[in-house]
């Protein structure tokens, strides 16, 4: 008796801090505690994801780093499938707190679980089945397509549950509150996954080339995934989040409120492989320094690009709370500081990036040519970061309402609507380097259209300028 007892009241407690955290602690306090967190785990995606190239790259084999890139897209594609429900399950897991309604919330966490988990071995099989096509498709030759097939095996056939798991359970819990056990579990994935990187690849130790460094990223991912699982499981006294497939009676109910949400998301993700390589394809038609300038130019937008993501990540159960819970004032005077966070890191960005084109491109490769060309390149593209910054974190809030066609739209204008047909126009126009101004003119046009849907959704909510300092707490 005292032990139910106790454990009735750890739980009392817990559901009083995280009622606290949304609720009342001052909002730039409240804010921080969810995005630093976010923004460190995706720092930790980003430098594992460039793992695997850099440490193939040590190879020096043509082949063997081919391998790595020809599988990326498919690769991405599990990301969207993740968002999915990651993004989705978040958002209402969030919502359904704000409403005081537990038990929804239970159920939407195991149905963004076995749901992902599903969709996972069917796209796994998926691959299996058609790796030829798809690998050369993706541009595998001959030569590529063994050593693309034995890395895709391990990222892709093997470990795939284990990425969209991992990205799943992490904003589960990210949107119960607890972002730092969030961001300990990405960690955990991302040090494995560098750990063991040059462990399984280079010829020094076991030498497995490409196929090791897919090894390696299959382990972290499974391991990262397992971590969240024994967290789940050892606080199931304490948490929302379930895996319990007794909860999934209630899959008619809630499925189409997970995914509507996440379809954005994932479509936006699946765009950008599209995008991406079509301006591969346009690049390709001049100088191979002018593509492998753009390779460059990509990893280096990385950055910024990720830290607004993890704001964006860190924001949603925030803003998904307090708009289900009606305190629309703080989930304003969230979002206005967490999308200034957002901005002024990209302006550092946008700063550095122009000051310093050819040092940061020179640390990637020493070629005059290729530096020439990426530096032009890097300057032109980093004009799109300022919008870039402020686009997630609107996209995002759309979500974390449940605007499902506002979030929709911003999404698709900013990749695989515009910017294809403008990437035509713009090589014709300025060859070359028309085609590096299509993304800044895309996020322009985006980020216009997103704030005329706030704009839109606030008047509608009588949401003003004058709203509560973001210091304060709510009276």
């Amino acid at each position: 008796m005292n032990l139910r007892l106790h454990r009735q009241m750890i739980k009392v407690a817990k559901t009083a801090d995280r009622a606290y955290l949304f609720e009342n602690m001052p909002v730039k306090r409240a804010v921080l505690k969810q995005i630093i967190p976010a923004v460190f785990s995706q720092i930790i995606v980003l430098i594992y994801n460039l793992a695997d190239t850099y440490f193939v790259g040590m190879l020096n084999d043509p082949i063997q780093t081919a391998a790595v890139t020809v599988s990326y897209p498919a690769f991405v594609m599990l990301t969207a499938i993740s968002n999915l429900f990651a993004i989705g399950g978040a958002s209402l897991l969030a919502r359904s707190l704000g409403q005081k309604n537990e038990k929804k919330a239970k159920s939407v966490s195991v149905i963004s679980f076995w749901g992902g988990l599903v969709c996972a071995v069917l796209f796994s099989l998926l691959f299996w089945l058609l790796a030829a096509p798809v690998l050369h498709l993706c541009g595998a030759t001959a030569e590529t397509y063994d050593a693309a097939f034995r890395y895709s095996k391990w990222v892709i056939i093997i470990g795939g549950a284990g990425t969209i798991l991992n990205v799943l359970l992490s904003n589960l819990v990210r949107a119960e509150g607890n972002a730092v056990m969030a961001a300990i579990g990405v960690t955990l994935g991302g040090f494995t996954n560098i750990i063991l990187d040059p462990f399984f690849a280079l010829p020094q130790f076991l030498g497995f080339g490409a196929e090791g460094a897919g090894m390696a990223t299959a382990i972290s991912n499974l391991t990262a995934t397992l971590f969240f699982l024994i967290y789940i499981c050892a606080r199931r006294k304490h948490t929302i989040i379930t895996i319990s497939p007794r909860h999934l009676k209630d899959t008619p109910k809630y499925i189409a409120g997970i995914i509507s949400i996440g379809i954005p998301s994932a479509i936006q993700y699946a765009l950008t492989v599209v995008s991406v390589a079509a301006l591969s394809k346009f690049v390709s038609g001049y100088e191979t320094a002018a593509v492998a300038g753009l390779g460059i130019v990509k990893k280096l937008d990385q950055l910024p690009l990720y830290f607004s993501i993890g704001v964006a990540n860190g924001l949603l159960p925030f803003l998904a709370y307090n708009f289900s819970s009606g305190n629309q004032k703080r989930r304003h005077n969230a979002f206005v500081f967490g999308a200034a966070i957002s901005f002024v890191f990209s302006i550092l960005c946008l700063v550095c990036y122009e000051a310093f084109a050819p040092v940061l491109t020179g640390l990637f490769i020493k070629d005059a040519a290729t530096i020439a060309y990426s530096s032009k390149f890097l300057r032109i593209m980093v004009v799109a970061m300022p919008m870039m910054s402020l686009c997630y974190p609107m996209i995002i809030q759309f979500q974390a309402m449940g605007k499902v066609r506002e979030s929709l739209i911003c999404s698709i204008l900013r990749k695989g609507v515009l910017d294809i047909p403008l990437l035509f126009i713009m090589n014709t126009m300025i060859p070359l380097y028309g085609c590096m101004a299509v993304q800044p003119i895309v996020d322009g046009i985006s980020l216009v259209a997103a704030w005329y849907f706030y704009q839109k959704i606030n008047k509608s909510m009588a949401i003003t300028n004058a709203t509560e300092p973001v210091n304060g707490q709510n009276e």
